[in-house]
């Protein structure tokens, strides 16, 4: 009686494995194309990293987060937190994590932009991917690397495969968001002097949905970077093997270092990106 009722069970598992089953037999060349393409984008950025000197990066960083930050100490800041990871050892294991969170956001915002887009602009297509969205964010990360692993074998093209799962929600609600939070009064006077479809999208939403968009690109980055150490998992190598290898070795100053070198990469691509977002909004206000 207190038993669940055995005729009512679905084998929903057995559905999805002959779904992945078929997917891999009749579209496995298709995934090999873009398994191929991601992975030579990755190889260039990862080798444009290693090649430029440190100092060179340091003083990028430093520039961006003076420009952005509005202080020149800010700048020195956010050099010194990535100077720390070179001194923990960690400066070539950085930039390969660098490289697949960079692949990982650019990946999302060619898939979440135009996804956010259509969602603001019809309102079936949201309540369509709500749903799908919610499932992707609540969904253990683990669940991921299933699918890549099948798709894609071993190796940093399913960890950014996995990735791109977890981190493009952020920047399709975001999208989304910004454009229908454009007021209705100034989309109407837009429609009043003639804009077209076209017109009101790139002269008048996008660019008022700018700092919207900008904490969307921000998340979606964020998101990417806390996936490093799961898709350590699956042979991406970089900060998440350390972090890895501290754990199976109960190492604790390897893992704390490691982790440490997370967080600096972290905070310095965050407050970066926020800071550019709102001095964005500052200058649309």
């Amino acid at each position: 009686m207190f038993e669940f009722p055995e005729k009512l069970y679905v084998p929903m598992e057995k559905w999805i494995d002959a779904i992945m089953d078929w997917i891999l037999v009749n579209m496995s060349g298709i995934f090999d194309a873009i398994g191929g393409v991601i992975l030579k984008i990755l190889i260039v950025i990862e080798q444009t990293l290693l090649w430029l000197p440190w100092p060179v990066i340091l003083l990028l960083i430093g520039a961006a987060a003076w420009r952005s930050m509005g202080k020149w100490w800010h700048g020195v800041i956010m050099a010194g937190l990535i100077f720390l990871v070179g001194v923990f050892g960690y400066w070539d294991d950085s930039m390969s994590t660098l490289a697949v969170v960079i692949a990982s956001v650019a990946v999302s915002l060619l898939i979440g932009f135009p996804a956010g887009i259509i969602m603001a602009r019809r309102d079936k297509v949201q309540a369509t991917l709500q749903p799908v969205l919610d499932a992707m964010q609540t969904m253990p990360s683990f669940v991921y690397l299933i699918p890549a692993m099948m798709l894609f074998g071993l190796g940093k093209v399913p960890a950014v495969f996995a990735t791109v799962i977890y981190a493009v929600p952020p920047i399709i609600r975001l999208t989304d968001v910004g454009i229908r939070g454009v007021p209705e009064s100034v989309v109407e006077a837009a429609r009043s002097f003639g804009a077209s479809d076209r017109q009101l999208l790139f002269d008048v939403q996008l660019p008022l949905a700018f700092p919207s968009i900008m904490v969307g690109i921000n998340q979606t980055t964020m998101m990417a970077l806390a996936m490093v150490v799961i898709a350590s998992m699956i042979g991406a190598r970089g900060l998440g093997l350390e972090v890895l290898v501290a754990i199976n070795r109960i190492e604790v100053g390897h893992g704390f270092t490691a982790g440490a070198s997370i967080v600096f990469l972290a905070i310095v691509i965050d407050r970066i990106s926020s800071a550019f977002a709102r001095k964005q909004q500052k200058h649309l206000s």
